[in-house]
């Protein structure tokens, strides 16, 4: 379709650009309930098997996203074997997950291992 004015062509682009600043402000609201239902959702146990599958496939991809990192901040020499024994674990990690989807009575596993590392962040300040 022709512009016909500049006017128009005004018109048009006021309304594009108002549009596009709408669809820049959504997104951020609707990841804020996004995030709140996510945080409602996990303070429920999982009943299902497929939640229990997602639950643990998302705890997976986690485990390795942290092992990843924890390795490159390591020593350089065993970089390469702390990264093999990280995948590894997530191969055993998706493996259960697959598990929990096909078996309903399968549940996740408390593995006792190294003590849950502390969240919060204490910095020492000396005068």
């Amino acid at each position: 379709m022709p512009i016909r004015s500049p006017r128009t062509f005004l018109s048009a682009t006021v309304l594009a650009l108002a549009a596009a600043a709408g669809g820049a402000v959504l997104p951020a609201t609707a990841m804020a309930q996004s995030d709140q239902a996510s945080l409602d959702r996990g303070a429920r146990p999982d009943t299902t098997p497929a939640q229990r599958y997602q639950t643990a496939i998302r705890e997976a991809g986690g485990g390795l996203k942290v092992a990843l990192q924890e390795c490159r901040e390591g020593e350089s020499g065993a970089r390469k074997s702390c990264e093999a024994d990280a995948r590894a674990r997530y191969k055993a990690d998706m493996a259960a997950a697959r598990e929990m989807l096909r078996n309903p009575d399968a549940r996740p596993v408390n593995v006792v291992g190294e003590p849950i590392r502390s969240t919060e962040t204490t910095t020492v300040i000396k005068p």
